[in-house]
């Protein structure tokens, strides 16, 4: 489908015809297509300088963002690349060589939870789980261990979230309890599995999961490409369990949707052990646009946004809006309806052979009615962005139940 324009929550093919963006265009645009605090900043970098190798040199953007987002995350040191997958490569290859680096290089391997989702290079598709990605890949990858996973969905009838969520982490810690001197890191999507359906947890799995590899020496890395920047209701997912990682991977959202950036910070700590006059103990690992001084202006625009416009606090509103609304959502096939911020999802019922007709109709449906939605299996979710009206959240919610009902 050939898009001509976007503007606001809205997308408009060359015949004119416009479709809501209910998916944030994969999760990356925050606050409206053609937002113009986000374009002119980034017009305004653009007369001034375009890009710079960030190897020896710096520039304004970059150490303004760096500081800006230690002071938001805890984590004191960034390091940048240009999309979500190379972010959890930096943060896989710097827990190994930071465990080679301390005299501990024996911890060497990876693990995550089921149905996780990394990213698709090839050391990232190691420590995802989600089959239609990886297995055409398999005999390439390192191999990992997936943990249970604490999406709620799994847990036993009766079992709460916060209880199923102990249970996993129980079931964790006695997995690192026995190979913790091989293992160099857990890797989590905080709060919500995004690829794997929008399977959300508990945050105490995050609570119990820090203190277990605190107890151990097993870095925890904080994957929120998809879920940083207001996506789970806090500025970043991690800030609910109230608790730090060793890394955090940033990605999607940190420029509103507009350019290519991603990050990956760490601690003090972790920094200190590459740094050394031995050229071999450093981080060797480079990306030719590296802290592209274009993507730091529309990342500092983004978090003005945030800090200027009140945008969680807004959220808040729209999300009780959007939560009085569901009570529409009577005699429809689907279960497990659930919402964590600007997240919201449920499953359809149907038998597996009529799940793969759903999936089709219901997408193609949906286009038909001006609503761009992505099923993730037999999930149906909205992840809007969050200039979204009252008016745009009717339109979106009565043409989701419209074609809910078309195929039933």
């Amino acid at each position: 489908m050939p898009i001509a324009r976007g503007e606001g929550t809205w997308l408009y093919d060359v015949d004119g015809k416009r479709y809501l963006d209910a998916v944030s265009s994969w999760w990356v645009n925050l606050f409206g297509h053609n937002n113009p605090k986000i374009k002119d900043a980034i017009k305004q970098q653009l007369d001034t300088l375009e890009h710079v190798i960030l190897a020896g040199f710096t520039h304004e953007p970059v150490v303004e963002l760096s500081e800006r987002l230690s002071k938001l995350t805890g984590l004191g040191h960034c390091f940048y690349a240009s999309d979500g997958a190379s972010a959890t490569e930096i943060a896989l290859k710097m827990s190994f060589h930071y465990w080679r680096n301390v005299g501990k290089a024996g911890k060497t391997k990876f693990i995550s939870l089921q149905n996780s989702y990394h990213g698709e290079t090839l050391g990232a598709l190691s420590v995802t789980d989600v089959a239609i990605f990886k297995d055409t890949y398999a005999p390439l990858l390192i191999q990992s261990t997936q943990m249970p996973s604490p999406d709620w969905r799994l847990s036993e009838a009766g079992e709460s979230a916060e209880a199923y969520a102990l249970r996993c982490a129980a079931e964790l810690e006695v997995y690192i309890s026995e190979h913790h001197a091989e293992l160099a890191a857990l890797i989590v999507e905080p709060l919500i599995q995004c690829a794997a359906g929008m399977g959300m947890y508990h945050a105490i799995y995050l609570q119990r999961a820090r203190e277990i590899c605190t107890k151990y020496e097993v870095h925890l890395i904080a994957d929120e490409i998809a879920v940083g920047f207001g996506r789970t209701g806090t500025m970043f997912a991690m800030e609910q369990a109230e608790v730090l990682p060793d890394f955090m991977c940033l990605s999607k959202g940190i420029t509103g949707g507009y350019l290519p950036l991603s990050v990956t910070l760490t601690t003090d700590l972790i920094y200190q052990a590459f740094y050394d006059d031995s050229i071999a103990r450093g981080f060797l690992h480079s990306h030719s646009y590296t802290g592209n001084p274009l993507a730091c202006s529309a990342a500092l625009a983004t978090l003005d946004i945030f800090e200027q416009e009140q945008v969680l606090q807004s959220n808040r509103l729209k999300a009780q809006y959007l939560n009085t609304q569901l009570g529409k959502f009577v005699d429809l096939p689907i279960k497990h309806m659930r919402h964590r911020g600007m997240v919201w999802a449920f499953d359809t019922d149907y038998a597996p052979e009529k799940q793969v007709l759903f999936r089709q109709h219901f997408y193609t449906q949906a286009l038909q009615s001006g609503l761009l939605l992505r099923p993730i299996g037999n999930t149906v979710y909205w992840m809007p962005p969050y200039t979204i009206s009252e008016e745009e959240i009717d339109y979106m919610l009565t043409h989701t139940q419209a074609a809910l009902q078309n195929f039933v």
